[in-house]
């Protein structure tokens, strides 16, 4: 006669088993967190050797400094106070793909991140089953098929937990990798928003510039056009010869060619422009069709005290791509200690939990229960020398990043020296450029009155009207070439990106440790780590 389930073989009874489980596991992650290490070589920001100046344009920049009425890099574009620039930058900020895709790739990499922290806890799978399975007759099973039937079912469901106990600390190592790899992503992210606000107000006042130049084609159009029916009136009065006539007709007509070009050349700007505001590329034309100075230009004295006052070593803490370089460093050396792990050994505790019958009638009774926990342990003993590459290889890859770092700051360095240098040049060249077109101007004057008067050849009127178009375009050019350079100033400084919700929010995730400033030399690879590299006995 069958017995009767007793009551105390309960559901409950399973859970118990479980919470035992849970229990044990509980009490192994407490003794990891106690005793665990981590291998491999711990991070230390790199230093280098800084000029205590910089050394273009320095004058100036002590000058910004004393009258204290400085640019502020958050916002420079609005120093230039254009209100139609203020939107154009407003739309390439909220509509540019390319801050977009940066954008995304941030989101991307704090996927990543959760992955990886993904391995410091247990995983926890729930399975179930049914088995329809028959015996054959010529096993030792076959031969009892009063005591065990050859057909049978199974019934089974539960749980199956496992856990990597990281005793040397190589899945913590990747979860540092991830942060760091975090952290640069924002700081691309933000090293694309420094270029993008630096193009959309280049294109802008190229556009601008542009726009200038023609306007003074169109000018020494009709000024040649009057001088072309002055000198067909002396020559039909017989006072100049046909000559007279062609050398002039042959300026206005040069002079006419360079006007399409010009046309061509705004409008390829402004398609760019659209282009980089996420547009299409005739979007800003009707906003652009109404002729407007060059941002800035109207008093260019005024435009040096408004060059942020600042040392060679804020860019340590500005430039993006900086920073982005110093935390690729930090990926770098946790990857090392992720390689180095692979050397000792790896502890699991594996556990299942749950039912098993070959009757559905009392698979949910406590007789059904079954469960089995145990630790275990894998050490590689011969792998053909892969560990000890991968370490070599990761190794290899971090004195990569700290020569990329160093690499990076140094342009960083050159670029703005260079900016301010050809800053402060070009506004000695623009002086030049101005005093000469206000000369040319009045030679031209003087060269038409003495050509009616008699006293002058045609050739002089000519070469006057020619070096006047010539000076006056350079000087526009010049104009353009200012503020250029004032905007390369202010991209070199790494401004712009401290205004962005989206990139900062990310810090919120990660850590980002300060950024270490030393006037020492770049030390060699060793010295940017601290910490043993773990274990030297493997082979």
């Amino acid at each position: 006669m069958a017995s009767k389930p007793i009551t105390e073989q309960r559901p409950s009874i399973l859970l118990r088993e479980i919470g035992k489980l849970l229990l044990m596991i509980t009490a192994a992650l407490l003794i990891v967190t106690v005793v665990g290490c981590m291998v491999g070589p711990d991070y230390k920001p790199p230093a280098m050797k800084l000029p205590a100046q910089w050394n273009g344009n320095d004058q100036q920049m002590k000058d910004a400094a004393d009258r204290g009425t400085k640019t502020d890099l958050a916002t420079w574009w609005q120093a230039f106070d254009d209100p139609l620039l203020d939107a154009v930058v407003e739309q390439a900020l909220s509509s540019n793909l390319d801050e977009k895709i940066a954008t995304a790739r941030i989101r991307e990499e704090r996927a990543y991140l959760v992955i990886s922290r993904a391995g410091l806890y247990p995983s926890i799978d729930t399975s179930g089953y049914y088995t329809r399975q028959r015996y054959s007759a010529n096993t030792p099973f076959g031969f009892f098929p009063q005591v065990l039937p050859r057909d049978e079912n199974i019934y089974e469901a539960g749980f199956d937990a496992s856990w990597e106990l990281d005793v040397f600390g190589g899945i913590r190592r990747g979860v540092e990798a991830s942060k760091a790899e975090l952290a640069a992503s924002v700081e691309n992210a933000r090293d694309v928003r420094v270029s993008l606000l630096a193009e959309a107000a280049r294109d802008y006042v190229a556009v601008r510039a542009l726009e200038r130049r023609l306007q003074i084609a169109k000018a020494n159009l009709r000024d040649q056009n009057d001088s072309l029916r002055l000198a067909q009136a002396r020559f039909e009065q017989g006072f100049a010869p046909e000559l007279d006539v062609f050398q002039a007709r042959s300026l206005l007509e040069t002079t006419q060619a360079q006007v399409p070009e010009l046309e061509s050349e705004v409008a390829q700007t402004v398609h760019r422009l659209g282009v980089l505001l996420g547009r299409e590329p005739d979007a800003l034309k009707a906003q652009l069709s109404d002729m407007a100075p060059i941002p800035g230009i109207a008093d260019p004295d005024a435009i040096a005290v408004q060059i942020p006052a600042g040392l060679p070593s804020d860019l340590l803490r500005r430039r993006p791509d900086i920073r982005a370089a110093e935390r690729e460093i930090a990926a770098a050396t946790a990857r090392v200690g992720v390689a180095t792990a692979d050397l000792f050994p790896k502890f699991n505790i594996v556990g299942t939990a749950g039912l098993e019958s070959i009757s559905p009638g009392d698979f949910f009774f406590g007789t059904s229960r079954m469960w089995q926990v145990g630790p275990s342990m894998t050490w590689p003993i011969f792998e053909g020398g892969r560990i000890r590459a991968n370490i070599e290889v990761r190794n290899a890859q971090e004195e990569q990043a700290l020569l990329s770092y160093r690499k990076t700051v140094l342009n960083a360095l050159a670029e703005v020296e260079d900016a301010l240098v050809a800053y402060d040049k070009e506004r000695t060249r623009h002086q030049a450029l101005a005093a000469s077109a206000e000369d040319f101007k009045r030679s031209q004057l003087l060269a038409l009155d003495r050509y009616e008067e008699g006293y002058a050849t045609y050739l002089d009127v000519l070469d006057a009207q020619r070096s006047l178009y010539t000076a006056q375009d350079l000087l526009a050019q010049s104009d353009q070439q200012i503020i250029d350079d004032l905007i390369a100033i202010y991209k070199a400084l790494g401004g712009g990106w401290q205004t962005d919700p989206q990139t900062r929010s990310a810090e919120t995730a990660i850590n980002l440790p300060p950024v270490a400033v030393a006037r020492v030399a770049l030390p060699p690879l060793e010295s940017a780590r601290s910490g043993s590299t773990g274990g030297t006995f493997f082979q």
